[in-house]
């Protein structure tokens, strides 16, 4: 049984939250069918014994890939991207679809939040890398390969966040989060 039914675009409508990964001081971020499995394994969950409160999802729709997860249709459009601004080959149609894969089928939301970071993952608004130099290609080669030990978070990233996204997929992830941590876009789901 789904939570969802399909809409325009094949696109799937927000979800009733399956699960809860709970944060410090109180917050916790709404997980959703699949994505509440994987969200946890994607950033890795503080101890063993969170996981299994935490998720709900199981392995129901285990089958689902990133382009099944929830998307706000709610969200107000963007102000235009100076693509003057973007390296060689990024679109202001990239960092578009990369903010609604960063909020929903990426899962990238469940360890940097907004993308202003939390315990587990860093803050991506700013100009402060951690792991890599924060060029566009070295965005792109970290979300490919993970981050399986972390300099400074605890929570360690896989491949791909653990998610089926595919190339194209990282690429928009990774030029919208180099337009995030440069200002060029609002930080957000």
């Amino acid at each position: 049984m789904t939570s969802s039914a399909s809409g325009q675009h094949g696109r799937i409508a927000p979800r009733v939250p399956l699960g809860i990964l709970p944060r410090a001081g109180g917050a916790a971020v709404l997980l959703f069918g699949a994505t509440a499995a994987l969200g946890i394994l994607a950033c890795g969950a503080p101890d063993s014994s969170s996981s299994s409160g935490a998720g709900g999802g199981g392995s129901e729709g285990a089958d689902e890939t990133a382009q099944d997860a929830p998307v706000r249709e709610d969200a107000a459009p963007a102000p235009p991207i100076d693509e003057a601004l973007l390296p060689d080959g990024v679109t202001a149609t990239m960092v578009a679809e990369g903010k609604e894969l960063f909020g929903g089928g990426g899962i990238c939301f469940t360890c940097h939040l907004d993308g202003t970071g939390g315990p587990l993952a860093p803050d991506l608004t700013d100009d402060l890398w951690i792991n890599v130099d924060g060029e566009y290609g070295s965005i792109v080669e970290l979300v490919k390969t993970g981050v399986p030990k972390p300099i400074k978070h605890p929570g360690a990233m896989l491949p791909r966040a653990g998610m089926p996204l595919t190339d194209p997929q990282v690429e928009a992830v990774s030029a919208y989060v180099y337009a995030l941590s440069r200002g060029l876009v609002a930080v957000g789901r």
